[in-house]
């Protein structure tokens, strides 16, 4: 079947992002724009529209607009998703040669970027939840742990990153954390991509910003946690500690010059939206309806985890000794799609669409799915990455990334230095990035993933020749 032809069918109960729900939850002021005539608002840039790199014109306007709204000293939309912004915002804060602490969470194009700016990330781990294989939120104690553990022979670290919230809903308290990491002497990017609902403060139970809290660049995604379309993303900045040319400097470099007009509309629509009375008070109904889902089915026997996301709906497939592959497979089949199959777990994104008929749907599909694949035993505890709280690539990222390549199985791969990234997607988070030597027991972790993962992760991957790291 044909691209065009597939978007035109439907995909049963859409469950997963971006999170407008298939057009359900577009801004008025969006549904309008995309019903006019086809094309028509395929603009490029128009002296009286401008672009997010202008200081003049609608968008520069708009963008201005939404600082001020929100609090910030300045932002910029990307039509490049959080991906784009995530490696305008590291780049601006770096410079050639420095190492920048970030969570083993991170998403793979912060990894990418470090290529790109030749940085060394310093990778910190992260607390575990063996009983589903979710990384934790990150806590100050755990980060006091972590800044305890830098030595004379740790790569003096310029900058740092957070992620808050996870894929998965589950969040921190950034204060506490920005803090600490300020204390240091470093600027802080927190990719906030699936959080941008938490800076409405609409509901004193969903997690505080890292806006609120002092961050120094903020990334948020407008399509995973607001009503943009895909692609859609907000750069926001506060503070002293970086200079806007830079930012500006690093978007030039990364965004396309002819950025969709469609794209920056949707921007704008999304972020006012937020400001609205009419898009806050949709926002309190759906978390509201959010919860009380989430009871209901808890009620109906479902195991439904518990994050700090209400909007994300995270049911532990495992419990009945089902991965949550396979429970995709399955209610894929029946008509409903997930956003984020995993080993143990299957995470929904219920979005900002009205959801009618969802809690009888979800019972009857889980009632079937458990008498057709459930198991007498759930299944077992997911082990943690052999790995120190601390730790770096142990050749130059940049040159792993562009060396001359081997391909290895992992029974072989003892001792060699990882040439590429180990990443099953989604939710693009590596296990392994390149210049990282393998031992022992991190290939015997990386054989089970592959058994976890399935066709997801290769039977083979690249390493660096011997002669070279030699």
């Amino acid at each position: 079947m044909s691209l065009t032809k597939l978007l035109h069918c439907g995909v049963g109960q859409p469950l997963f992002l971006p999170a407008h729900q298939r057009g359900k939850a577009l801004p008025q002021a969006m549904r309008r724009l995309l019903h006019t005539s086809p094309g028509w608002w395929d603009l490029p840039e128009l002296r009286q529209i401008g672009s997010p790199l202008e200081h003049n014109g609608a968008v520069a306007e708009s963008q201005i607009r939404a600082a001020d709204a929100i609090g910030a000293d300045r932002c910029w939309f990307g039509v490049n998703g959080a991906t784009g912004l995530l490696q305008t915002a590291l780049l601006a804060m770096t410079t050639p040669g420095d190492a920048v602490l970030m969570p083993r969470n991170c998403h793979k194009s912060l990894i990418q970027t470090c290529v790109l700016g030749d940085l060394t990330p310093v990778l910190f781990d992260l607390p575990y939840k063996h009983d589903r294989g979710h990384a934790d939120a990150l806590t100050a104690s755990w980060l006091q742990t972590v800044l305890k553990s830098i030595t004379e022979a740790t790569p003096t670290i310029t900058a740092a990153v957070l992620v808050h919230p996870t894929y998965q809903g589950y969040a921190s308290q950034p204060d506490e954390l920005i803090n600490l990491l300020h204390q240091q002497g470093w600027a802080v990017l927190v990719d906030e991509a699936h959080g941008s609902h938490f800076a409405t403060d609409v509901d004193p139970n969903l997690p505080k910003s890292s806006l609120r809290s002092g961050a120094d660049l903020v990334v948020h995604s407008l399509h995973k946690s607001a009503t943009g379309l895909t692609q859609t993303a907000v750069l926001w900045h506060q503070g002293n500690r970086i200079d806007p040319a830079w930012i500006e400097r690093s978007l030039g470099w990364l965004q396309t010059t002819s950025p969709s007009a469609l794209l920056l509309a949707s921007c704008e629509c999304a972020l006012q939206e937020w400001f609205s009375q009419t898009g806050r008070n949709q926002l309190r109904r759906r978390l509201v309806q959010a919860r009380a889902l989430q009871n209901q089915l808890r009620d109906d026997g479902l195991p439904i985890l518990s994050t700090d996301d209400p909007l994300k709906l995270v049911l532990h497939t495992g419990t009945i000794g089902v991965t949550g592959l396979n429970a995709d497979s399955w209610m894929l089949q029946h008509g409903v799609a997930a956003e984020l199959p995993e080993p143990a777990t299957l995470t929904f994104c219920l979005g900002y669409g009205t959801r009618r008929g969802l809690r009888r749907r979800f019972k009857k599909q889980w009632d079937a799915m458990k008498a057709k694949l459930g198991q007498e035993q759930p299944l077992p505890l997911i082990p943690s990455p052999p790995i120190p709280k601390l730790s770096w690539p142990s050749e130059k990222l940049s040159n792993a990334w562009r060396c001359r390549s081997e391909l290895v199985r992992f029974d072989h791969a003892e001792g060699r230095i990882a040439a590429e990234l180990v990443c099953p997607y989604p939710p693009g988070i590596p296990l392994v990035v390149p210049g990282e030597k393998l031992d022992l027991k991190r290939i015997q972790w990386m054989q089970y993933q592959k058994q976890l993962w399935g066709e997801q992760i290769q039977s083979q991957f690249k390493v660096m020749p011997i002669e070279v790291t030699n």
